[in-house]
């Protein structure tokens, strides 16, 4: 095995080769050629990217070694600074999590296939039942609806504008890659233009089987899934999760997976945002096959959610550490993050968290480093809005105030199960068949889900319950002067 000639220098992001595996879905041979590549490149290991791409590190880049590579597998490459970027969808997350009903793994192959560019601006293709995937870390964000193979369109050029603006339109699926591309046409990250205007001369000469939506996209509970280990699903198989604290994949250990996977009829793989691979469909007679792969090759599994759900830059050796710090800090006091997912923001990035740490930018290099810590609006990043919980506090005290919101976001769930509650008792006594009661004298009505205000009788109260005082507020009539009707 070749080792990285420059392990020992800090790799830079202009150093890497991003490749977009479009979708995050990728079959065990193309993945087999890509770390391929990396390795005669002089790499002994990859990077996963927050928008399902493999990266790997290449000081001296051949680039006709490069594209011939990528163009036989027809996939795209990039190492120019982001100029091109990969689409994102929720396909890792079928048979891993909750999906809506219609929305299945060959909707997702159709929609990627009518792309035929590689696209420059970010667009995200997800379903918005599952949490693996965030729906507005895109330009272009895509949402499934209800209704079959129609989907919402959300844009956000900027991070300034921390809400994705909805256009009024539902879009087919198979239309998708038009619109977009009309977009991307219009150059929107630069342009001074709105939201609406640019939609508007997106849609001008295009003939879209589209149509205005009637309701709002409603967001699940985004509880971070746990997305790593042998997990076991319907059918009798598996899918298999495969995390590295620090996102240095092993080419070694990636050829023994694809070699493993083609052996054992796994057609595809696929990548998470959280910097991880799953394998899916794992028999269980292959079980004990990849449980001696994982220890050929000293590979943990089953870390704790405190661990797992962080979001940190590519290449960023300070956010790693800080990362390091506040993990190991937690843990010794023994708490509990399950649900909850962090993101450490050292430079520009799009936040898809349930809490932020950034570090602030000093005034002059004297000043100590501080950081603060933010949280998404109901701890669910698909709101797409933050609040400060402190601002300029040393990365010494970081962890307790982690502690006091992660108690805030266990307060919040006890008070929405018991609203829940409320609601769903309320619901029982509106869905209630109600009885309406007329006095034979004056034809005055008791309806059962009405009451009677004048006579302090709550709504929802039953006329057999009325003791036999009750008489008519209009004429004085008693009980027994009342009829069903």
């Amino acid at each position: 095995m070749v080792e990285n000639k420059h392990d020992l220098k800090p790799i830079e992001k202009s150093d890497l080769v991003r490749v977009f595996v479009k979708g995050g879905i990728i079959s065990p041979g193309d993945f087999n050629k890509i770390i391929q590549v990396a390795h005669e490149q002089g790499s002994a290991y990859v990077h996963l990217g927050s928008r399902q791409d493999i990266l790997f590190p290449v000081v001296k880049k051949h680039v006709e070694v490069l594209d011939k590579t990528f163009q036989s597998i027809n996939i795209g490459y990039d190492t120019d600074k982001e100029a091109y970027q990969n689409i994102v969808t929720s396909y890792t997350s079928l048979d891993v999590m909750p999906t809506t009903q219609w929305l299945a793994s060959h909707i997702y192959h159709y929609i990627l296939d009518t792309f035929d560019y590689q696209p420059k601006l970010k667009i995200n293709i997800t379903d918005p039942v599952q949490n693996l995937v965030p729906l507005f870390t895109g330009n272009v964000n895509f949402v499934a609806s209800r209704q079959e193979n129609y989907w919402y369109m959300f844009l956000r050029f900027s991070e300034i504008d921390q809400k994705p603006w909805c256009a009024p339109m539902l879009f087919f699926g198979f239309e998708l890659a038009q619109i977009a591309k009309k977009i991307e046409a219009l150059d929107p990250l630069s342009s001074s233009l709105g939201y609406e205007s640019i939609y508007q001369k997106a849609m001008e000469g295009l003939k879209l089987n589209c149509h205005p939506w009637e309701e709002e996209l409603q967001f699940t509970e985004t509880i971070t899934p746990y997305y790593e280990g042998m997990n076991r699903i319907a059918g009798g198989k598996y899918w298999l999760g495969l995390y590295w604290r620090n996102n240095r994949f092993s080419i070694s250990f990636l050829k023994a997976l694809c070699k493993l996977c083609m052996e054992t009829n796994i057609g595809t793989l696929s990548l998470t945002p959280w910097k991880s691979l799953i394998v899916r469909g794992i028999s269980e007679k292959e079980r004990l096959s990849w449980e001696k792969l994982l220890g050929k090759f000293g590979i943990n599994i089953r870390h704790s959610a405190l661990e797992l759900n962080w979001h940190i830059p590519v290449l960023n050796r300070e956010a790693l550490d800080i990362k390091d710090f506040l993990v190991r800090a937690l843990d010794k006091q023994d708490i509990s993050t399950y649900g909850l997912s962090f993101s450490i923001k050292v430079s520009h990035m799009v936040l898809f968290t349930a809490i932020v740490i950034e570090k602030c930018e000093p005034k002059s290099e004297k000043d100590p480093v501080t950081f603060n810590v933010m949280y998404a609006k109901g701890f669910n990043p698909n709101q797409s809005e933050y609040f400060y919980f402190v601002k300029n506090i040393p990365l010494a005290i970081v962890p307790n105030v982690l502690i006091e919101l992660s108690q805030k976001y266990y307060d919040q769930l006890e008070e929405d199960k018991l609203m829940l509650e409320k609601k769903k008792k309320v619901h029982v006594v509106s869905t209630k068949r109600f009885k309406k009661f007329q006095c034979a004298s004056c034809l005055t009505i008791y309806d059962e889900a009405l009451g009677d205000p004048v006579s302090d009788i709550q709504e929802g109260t039953s006329f057999s319950t009325l003791g036999q005082e009750y008489s008519c507020p209009v004429c004085d009539s008693p009980k027994s002067a009342y009829r069903e009707v």
